[in-house]
C-alpha cells in the first residue's frame, strides 16, 4: 500500500523558512515523479514543483521559483520542499504527491501539512 507520512509544516513570519519532509512506504520513491502541491483557501489546488524520476528535472510554479527547493534521500526514501523567504500568500495546504507517469495529475497523495506565514 502506497503511503505517505508529511512533516514540518507550522506557523512562520514572513521571511522564515521551513522545510517540509514527506516519507514514503510502499513503493520506491526514486521510480516515481514526485511533486509537491498546495491549496489555499479560496483558491484552486496549485501545483508548486515536481522532480521527475527518469531524468531529475524540476519544475517550479513562477510563484516559488527561486526560493523553494524540492529534493529526494533516496536511501531515506523521502522527498523534501525547502521553503526560503516565505511570505503571507505561501500560507496554505501543502500535499506531497507521487505517479509513475504523469506528476500533473498524481494518484498517489500525502494528507497534508499546514503552512501558515503570519507576523
Amino acid at each position: 500500500e502506497v503511503q505517505f507520512v508529511e512533516s514540518g509544516g507550522g506557523l512562520v513570519q514572513p521571511g522564515g523558512s521551513l522545510r517540509l519532509s514527506c516519507a514514503a512506504s510502499g513503493f520506491t520513491l526514486d521510480a516515481y515523479a514526485i511533486g509537491w502541491f498546495r491549496h489555499a483557501r479560496g483558491k484552486a489546488r496549485e501545483a508548486v514543483s515536481w522532480l521527475l524520476s527518469r531524468d531529475n528535472n524540476t519544475y517550479y510554479s513562477d510563484s516559488v521559483r527561486g526560493r523553494f527547493t524540492i529534493s529526494r534521500d533516496n536511501a531515506k526514501n523521502t522527498v523534501y520542499l525547502q521553503m526560503n523567504s516565505l511570505k503571507p500568500e505561501d500560507t496554505a495546504v501543502y500535499y506531497c504527491a507521487a505517479d509513475p507517469i504523469n506528476i500533473r495529475v498524481p494518484n498517489y497523495w500525502g494528507q497534508g501539512t499546514q503552512v501558515t506565514v503570519s507576523s
